[in-house]
């Protein structure tokens, strides 16, 4: 299983295709419960590669994953 707690989401470029596969579902994940439930959301905990962010951020993170998936 990919662990993508211990990566910087910052550079894409040393992430192999089942991190980056693992990280896309995760923030799809995350985009539809901010999406559904925007008050009510979990907090995630201080070591996961989404904690703090919001919606926008996560679309271009998205984006991001998507083009170096694209390049891989």
């Amino acid at each position: 299983m990919a662990n993508i707690r211990k990566k910087s989401i910052i550079d894409l470029s040393d992430w192999d295709i089942k991190e980056l596969r693992k990280l896309r579902i995760t923030i799809k994940n995350r985009l539809s419960s901010l999406e559904s439930f925007r008050k009510d959301s979990k907090d995630l905990p201080d070591n996961h590669p989404l904690q703090g962010m919001e919606v926008a951020e996560c679309k271009s993170l998205l984006e991001n994953v998507m083009r170096a998936e694209k390049a891989l």
